[in-house]
């Protein structure tokens, strides 16, 4: 076996041995499910694949992490919560002393409405101490975020919605 090869697959030896995977499943703003996202734990963080439907064509929207693992659609899925943000620091990658463990980067929905995205998040982990992230939501909102605007970062409506198991 070439030596690249080797080394590629004892790299990724101890991810696949301590990976704990979770899931979660999108519902849009009537409550009809519009998406996946796999998220898989990491030795730094964690990995989370997403794919939803039924977003605004052609832009970029804001993806977050929120508190509380709750999508009621009937209120706009504000049962979620804030963004998750143990540390209390600032919203936003381009604010002073940000970002916060739910701040996340932008996603591009194609012309046909559809999201697909792989986002590392380096400030969370999935079920292991006060950053942990299963039980929580995972959150496509209407608009970007600006990346420093408090403490939303402007994104605007909450329009998917998925509880992270």
């Amino acid at each position: 076996m070439p030596k690249h090869l080797l080394a590629l697959g004892l790299a990724l030896l101890p991810l696949s041995a301590h990976a704990q995977d979770a899931k979660a499943v999108f519902l849009d703003t009537r409550g009809q499910e519009a998406g996946t996202a796999a998220l898989t734990a990491t030795p730094t963080g964690v990995l989370i694949e997403v794919e939803a439907t039924g977003l605004p064509a052609g832009q970029w929207v804001a993806f977050h992490i929120h508190e509380t693992g709750s999508c009621d659609h009937a209120t706009g899925h504000e049962s979620a919560g804030g963004h998750f943000n143990p540390a209390q620091a600032p919203h936003g990658v381009l604010a002073e002393g940000g970002p916060h463990a739910g701040d996340m980067p932008n996603i591009w929905v194609d012309a046909e409405g559809t999201a697909r995205a792989q986002v590392f998040n380096p400030l969370v982990t999935l079920a292991e101490g006060e950053n942990a992230i299963k039980g929580r939501a995972l959150m496509i909102h209407a608009g970007p975020d600006d990346y420093q605007t408090q403490p939303t970062g402007g994104a605007g409506d909450r329009l998917a919605c998925a509880v992270i198991e």
